[in-house]
């Protein structure tokens, strides 16, 4: 019998468990609106390493590891692990792995590889093909500046649209069995492209996708938006969030009372100084398996969608002119009973 329904969801019968999580953030996120949901905020943006690289490596060693301590398992229960980040080749993750006694996939999702390792995590654990199973990503506003924008000692004048890459990586393990929070659907996104091209402007050049695939998903499972408490989006920004309430109203969809934008809400956009909010693969990560993750074990939220989004460009794709394509994946959350049905 297929699991497949609609044109781009999946259903997941077994209901994977998300057993543990960790949230590793950096100095500046640590002094924002979220600070005490997160499990470690780092003294300094080094983390004890002599590059911004390095640090970001261990800072997704830790949350891995760390989450699957606090499992109770060892790295040899683990069948997999998913992880991406933003770097050339992945190399945060790939040299997490190294380190790590865990057979390991590497994804490349721009901002939206923890949804997208999360929701893959739990197709193969619905497939009968792990038992135990580590989603996983991680960003750092230093190493990602230098790599698509500009060196930091340049001291770069942001504009009002540019968002903070946010220092942060976050883990999830995931388990068949316990009374914990587990996933119902995953609904993969498309690429769209809307013809954005200013690098500084992420949340508008994301929107289209978030839009395409939060209706998708709600039209392959039958629900409405009503039927969840909450629907959060990656790291769109204060702008790309207007976007996406505004668009998705265009298709009869009012998500206002129960959305919210995790690049929003990691700041005090004015205090702190972000523009538009922050961004990054560990934005969502981290307030995903901090903030969200806490609020739904606490009995707060029953029922959520978490939605990160990316922007899949490169410097060299941006020197040769081209646009900035857009992808969002979604995956569906739920704990104990609910007011929906």
């Amino acid at each position: 019998m297929s699991k497949r329904i609609g044109m781009q969801t999946v259903k997941l019968d077994s209901k994977p468990r998300i057993i543990s999580t960790t949230s590793i953030v950096g100095p500046k996120e640590g002094e924002g609106p979220l600070a005490k949901y997160f499990d470690i905020v780092l003294g300094d943006d080094l983390n004890g390493q002599d590059s911004f690289e390095k640090a970001e490596k261990t800072m997704l060693y830790t949350a891995i590891t760390e989450s699957i301590k606090k499992a109770k398992l060892k790295e040899e229960d683990i069948n997999y692990m998913f992880s991406g980040d933003l770097l050339n080749q992945t190399i945060s993750s790939n040299y997490a792995a190294r380190d790590i006694n865990i057979p390991f996939i590497g994804l490349y999702g721009a901002c939206s590889t923890m949804a997208e390792s999360l929701g893959l995590a739990s197709m193969i654990m619905d497939g009968g093909f792990a038992n135990y199973v580590v989603a996983s990503t991680s960003s750092h506003f230093s190493s990602a500046e230098r790599q698509f924008r500009a060196p930091l000692e340049m001291g770069s004048q942001r504009p009002p649209c540019a968002q903070w890459t946010v220092t942060g990586a976050g883990a999830m393990v995931l388990g068949k069995e316990g009374n914990f929070p587990y996933v119902t659907y995953v609904t993969n996104g498309k690429v769209k492209d809307y013809g954005i091209n200013d690098t500084n402007n992420m949340g508008a050049a994301m929107a289209p996708a978030a839009v395409d695939t939060i209706k998708q998903h709600l039209k392959d499972t039958g629900r409405t938006e009503k039927d969840y408490d909450l629907i959060a989006t990656g790291d769109l920004g204060k702008i790309g969030k207007k976007l996406t309430e505004e668009l998705l109203k265009e298709y009869g969809y009012d998500i206002k009372d129960i959305y919210m934008d995790c690049g929003e809400e990691i700041f005090d956009c004015k205090k702190q100084g972000v523009n538009s909010g922050g961004s990054g693969c560990g934005c969502s990560a981290v307030v995903y398996s901090g903030y969200i993750y806490k609020k739904i074990l606490s009995g707060k939220i029953k029922r959520a969608l978490i939605v990160s989004t990316g922007a899949l460009m490169s410097p060299t794709a941006s020197f040769q002119g081209e646009t900035i394509p857009g992808i969002a994946h979604a995956v569906s959350i739920e704990f104990g009973g609910n007011n929906h049905e």
